[in-house]
């Protein structure tokens, strides 16, 4: 029996006090701040009073323990999948103001449709689109719960309104710890809600990776 609705989950703030962009680098798990905001989704979910039968998350540290507060209110052990991780960028573990001041850096932005710095989009929509397709159809009924990134929250949610990929890194609205929630099934999403349960107030690593 398939899932009823899949929600893709964003992990919470990240301990980052270099301000890198740490992307798929190990080390970056969540600072204090980022556990309660993790905390607070899994708390909004449970209050929607459905079953959660399903939970994926990505390999990294900052996803498995956003993962943790769902296992301790659902009963439920993660499913690693890789893909639902963070995307390949060439500036992972760099400032990007910094970078961005190098010339030498000016021609991995040559192409920022694909993107030219890292995984590209359509690549990332595939993988995402095959996570969620499996989790669904393997859930025995009730809702799925997904804990990825940003990036891949954000394109698989233009990808099932039928917007252009490209966009600005600054405008996506996928907010720590938010929740998008998808219904339909494979081939037929749509998204049904989005909301974020997790103040973000002082937050100092909101991410933009």
């Amino acid at each position: 029996m398939p899932a009823e609705r899949l929600h893709l989950v964003r992990h919470g703030e990240v301990f980052n006090p270099g301000r890198v962009l740490y992307g798929r680098l190990p080390g970056f798990g969540l600072s204090e701040d980022g556990r309660r905001m993790a905390a607070d989704a899994a708390a909004w979910v449970k209050e929607l009073d459905r079953p959660v039968t399903t939970l994926v998350c990505s390999p990294l540290q900052r996803t498995r323990e956003s993962a943790e507060p769902f296992t301790a209110t659902f009963g439920i052990d993660p499913r690693i999948d890789e893909r639902v991780i963070e995307p390949t960028n060439v500036f992972e573990g760099r400032r990007m103001k910094r970078a961005m001041m190098n010339p030498l850096n000016w021609r991995h932005l040559s192409r920022p449709a694909l993107p030219s710095w890292g995984e590209p989009y359509a690549q990332v929509v595939s993988r995402m689109d095959a996570a969620m397709t499996d989790a669904w159809n393997d859930a025995d009924g009730g809702d799925v719960v997904i804990v990825s990134h940003q990036l891949p929250i954000w394109i698989t949610h233009l990808w099932v309104e039928g917007e252009p990929l490209r966009h600005d890194p600054r405008r996506r609205r996928c907010a720590l710890s938010s929740v998008t929630s998808l219904e339909g099934g494979p081939g037929q999403w749509a998204e049904v809600s989005y909301s974020e349960p997790a103040s973000t107030a002082g937050a100092v690593d909101v991410g933009a990776v």
